[in-house]
């Protein structure tokens, strides 16, 4: 049972803080459904989901600091690159960012980068970099316990290579 002000991920919008527990009649059942609010740091983002749905969402608790030096060899280390068409590509990765782990969204988040600095990325890699950038920086504010300034900042110089 989540409680208000615990942190938590949710897949493919990242992470965010719950900031209250609301009832409603869903389609005048007659029938109250609780649900979780989910307050995300980016745009003031509000999402709602069902209190009994959290297994299927695959919601889970933010990363714990102790991952840093982890997460930060995965951004550190080299690209893995997908043999085949960039559509190949994008549905490999989107596929990586499904699963919600930090891991695999901090390799999306490299590949795309250092993929992109090489030869520019299709439209549809951009949009998925975007996603997997929002993703990890809402969480990584968190575990970080920093500002999305600084932790942008941080991402930089984790991705930075010797040109």
């Amino acid at each position: 049972m989540l409680q208000i002000g615990d942190r938590v991920v949710y897949p493919m919008h990242g992470a965010g803080e719950i900031t209250g527990i609301e009832e409603y009649d869903v389609m005048g059942q007659g029938q109250l459904k609780s649900y979780y609010v989910l307050q995300m740091p980016v745009g003031g983002m509000k999402i709602m989901f069902p209190a009994d749905n959290i297994d299927k969402v695959g919601l889970r608790e933010v990363s714990p600091t102790s991952m840093i030096g982890q997460i930060e060899d995965v951004l550190r280390g080299d690209p893995v690159k997908v043999v085949g068409s960039w559509n190949k590509r994008f549905h490999a990765n989107l596929n990586r960012l499904k699963t919600g782990d930090v891991l695999e969204v901090a390799a999306v988040l490299r590949n795309l980068v250092l993929q992109d600095r090489i030869k520019k990325i299709s439209s549809g890699e951009r949009r998925l970099l975007d996603t997997a950038k929002q993703i990890f920086l809402t969480e990584m504010v968190y575990v970080l316990d920093g500002t999305m300034e600084t932790t942008e900042a941080w991402l930089q110089k984790m991705l930075a290579r010797d040109e």
